[in-house]
């Protein structure tokens, strides 16, 4: 049965089947940001993605100044949830790099872990509240070491209104869209802005965000709007 990521599940809407998907973000790692705390709770959660069909998940522990994680320790925590994981899933991973002082020293001394196939990528963030002073300096720094940045969860900005996107889609960055963002898990401002930004075309990529087990049930449940199926199928194949 090939890639089928959507199924009917009412007049309006359909939930999402994520047979041969990809996570782009999420916190599964154990024991290295505010995510998930154990191996044991990791295994749990692969077990689960397994069930949901996905084929491969990113996982993106964060590095900031408040959580100073090293690639090299993060790479040994890693091959430790390979070691215990016998399952069918697809693991790699990147980080989810804040954009603050720390990044832009580990960009100068390129200690980083890219995201993607091409190792050409790198997932960054913001503070929800109010951009680095330099924002855009930050990003056209990215461009000039050779990645792509990629926004992680764009929609999910207090600050950024339409003007920003548009600034940043121009200039090339790409947009990862959490998928609890679609189930209202962050509020109704941000369900319709990723809605937006969706039916715009700005995103590259999805992903969980996962922190928890107890976020399975919603991410398990979530519905689209039918008007929104082509803009996500190909976001959920991973290509």
């Amino acid at each position: 049965m090939g890639f089928n990521p959507l199924r009917l599940f009412s007049k309006n809407k359909s939930s999402i089947d994520f047979h041969g998907a990809t996570d782009w973000h999420s916190h599964i790692l154990p024991g290295v940001d505010d995510g998930v705390s154990d191996l044991d709770t990791s295994l749990k959660i692969l077990a689960r993605y397994e069930e949901l069909g996905f084929s491969r998940v990113w996982l993106t522990p964060h590095i900031m100044e408040d959580i100073p994680n090293r690639p090299e320790d993060l790479r040994k925590r890693f091959e430790e949830l390979q070691t215990a994981y016998n399952g069918p899933i697809e693991l790699q991973l990147a980080a989810e790099n804040m954009l603050d002082e720390l990044f832009v020293e580990r960009l100068a001394d390129r200690e980083l872990l890219p995201i993607g196939d091409k190792g050409d990528s790198l997932l960054v963030e913001t503070s929800y509240f109010t951009p680095p002073a330099n924002l855009f300096g930050i990003i056209d720094s990215v461009f000039s070491a050779g990645y792509f940045p990629v926004l992680a969860h764009a929609e999910r900005y207090v600050y950024m209104d339409q003007s920003h996107y548009d600034r940043l889609h121009k200039r090339g960055v790409r947009m990862q869209l959490n998928l609890l963002s679609l189930s209202g898990n962050y509020g109704k401002t941000v369900t319709e802005k990723a809605l937006r930004l969706l039916e715009q075309g700005y995103y590259d990529r999805v992903g969980s965000d996962l922190h928890r087990f107890a976020q399975l049930p919603t991410l398990s449940s979530l519905t689209l709007p039918k008007k929104h199926h082509e803009k996500i199928i190909p976001l959920l194949s991973g290509v």
